[in-house]
C-alpha cells in the first residue's frame, strides 16, 4: 500500500516530501508518492502550477489515506458504512483525521476492533429465528455492533482510547 515512500505519518510530512520533491523538480515522483497516499492528482496540478501553496491539509491526507485503504480492502455492506462514517467524521473532527493519518493506525486494524467486539459479544439466536431464517444449526450466535456502539469504538481506535 505504501511500498515507495512508506506510510506517512501526517499531512505535515507529506508536505514537507512534496516540497522537497517539487524542489528537485521530480515531479514524476511527486506524482508518484501523492497517488500512494490518495491525494487527488487535480491537487497534485494545482500545487505544481502554485494554486495552493501546498499539496494537502490534514483532511485531505486522512480522506486520502481512508481512500487508498479501500481500494485495497473493498469494504462490503456494513463495512462501508463504517468507512462513510469514518469518512464523515474526518470532516467534522481535525483531531479525529489527524490520528486516521498516524502510523499503525489503520482501516484493517478499524475493523479488526469493531470484529474483535462482535465476537466478544455475541449473543444467541433464539431457536424460532433459527428455524424461520431456514438454518438447520443447533445453535447460532451473532454479534454485530449497533451503530452507536460501532461508532464509539471507531473512535476509540483512532483516537487512542
Amino acid at each position: 500500500m505504501f511500498e515507495k515512500f512508506g506510510e506517512l505519518n501526517s499531512f505535515g510530512e507529506i508536505n514537507e516530501l512534496a516540497e522537497n520533491l517539487f524542489n528537485e523538480g521530480d515531479t514524476e515522483s511527486l506524482r508518484a508518492m501523492a497517488k500512494e497516499n490518495g491525494i487527488q492528482s487535480d491537487f497534485v496540478d494545482m500545487y505544481l502550477q502554485g494554486e495552493i501553496p501546498t499539496l494537502c491539509d490534514q483532511l485531505t491526507a486522512a480522506l486520502g489515506k481512508i481512500d487508498v485503504e479501500v481500494a485495497e480492502l473493498k469494504p462490503k455492506e456494513i463495512m462501508e458504512d463504517w468507512v462513510e462514517y469514518l469518512r464523515g467524521q474526518c470532516m467534522e473532527n481535525e483531531l479525529l483525521a489527524f490520528n486516521v493519518r498516524k502510523k499503525g493506525k489503520s482501516l484493517k486494524g478499524c475493523i479488526a476492533a469493531l470484529l474483535m467486539w462482535s465476537f466478544k459479544n455475541q449473543q444467541t439466536v433464539d431457536k424460532d429465528i433459527i428455524k424461520a431464517a431456514g438454518v438447520s444449526a443447533g445453535k447460532v450466535t451473532l454479534g454485530i455492533p449497533g451503530m452507536a456502539r460501532a461508532k464509539q469504538i471507531i473512535t476509540d481506535y483512532y483516537m487512542g482510547k
